[in-house]
C-alpha cells in the first residue's frame, strides 16, 4: 500500500514538472510498472497445475484405430466379430470430408466405425436376409445410440436396408486382408 502511494505521488511530480526531471524519476516509473505487473502474474492455488505423473502407454493394437492429425477420440479396442444395428448415410454427407480425411463418396462401399482402424475391409452381413457386403472403414461413427456402424448409401442398398434405414448385422474381418 505504501508502495503505491510513492509510485503514485512520483508519477504526479513527473508529470507535473515534465520530461526535464532526472533519470531518478525514469527509474521510479520503471520500477512501480515492474512491481505492478509482478502482482498481475501471481495465480490463486486453484489455478495453479499439479504435475501428474507421465503414464506409458501399451504398444499399439492391429485394431486400434489410427488417428489423422488434430482428430481426437479414445481409441477403443474392436473386438470382431461384432452383432448390432447398422445404419447408413448418403447424399447429407456427399463430399464432405471424412474423419480419415478422404471425400465421402455415397456410391462407394465404405463405412463410419467408432474405433477400427481406417482402411481397414469389414465384412457386413445383413442378418434379415442373408446378403453381404464388403466395405472400407473411412469415417467414425455412428453417433446414434444402439448403431455399431453407418453405412455408405451404396453398401445400404447392397443389404437391401434403404427402405427401413436400419438392419441387424454382423461385423467380421475380410477375408482378403
Amino acid at each position: 500500500m505504501q508502495m503505491a502511494s510513492v509510485f503514485s505521488f512520483s508519477l504526479r511530480r513527473f508529470v507535473a514538472r515534465g520530461f526535464s526531471e532526472r533519470p531518478p524519476c525514469l527509474l521510479a516509473i520503471f520500477l512501480g510498472l515492474l512491481l505492478s505487473q509482478g502482482c498481475a502474474m501471481l495465480q490463486r492455488p486453484s489455478e495453479i497445475a499439479v504435475p501428474t505423473e507421465p503414464t506409458t502407454q501399451p504398444a499399439p493394437s492391429p485394431l486400434v484405430p489410427a488417428q489423422p492429425a488434430g482428430k481426437k477420440s479414445a481409441p477403443v479396442q474392436a473386438k470382431l466379430p461384432q452383432t448390432g444395428e447398422a445404419s447408413w448415410y448418403g447424399a447429407q454427407h456427399q463430399g464432405k470430408q471424412t474423419a480419415s480425411g478422404t471425400t465421402f463418396d455415397q456410391a462407394r462401399f465404405t463405412a463410419a466405425h467408432p474405433s477400427l482402424p481406417f482402411g481397414s475391409k469389414i465384412k457386413v452381413t445383413n442378418l434379415g436376409n442373408g446378403k453381404t457386403v464388403e466395405v472400407e472403414i473411412n469415417d467414425r461413427g455412428p453417433f446414434a445410440e444402439n448403431r455399431i456402424i453407418d453405412l455408405s448409401q451404396a453398401a445400404a442398398r447392397a443389404l437391401g436396408m434403404i427402405e427401413s434405414g436400419t438392419a441387424t448385422v454382423r461385423l467380421e474381418l475380410s477375408s482378403s486382408q
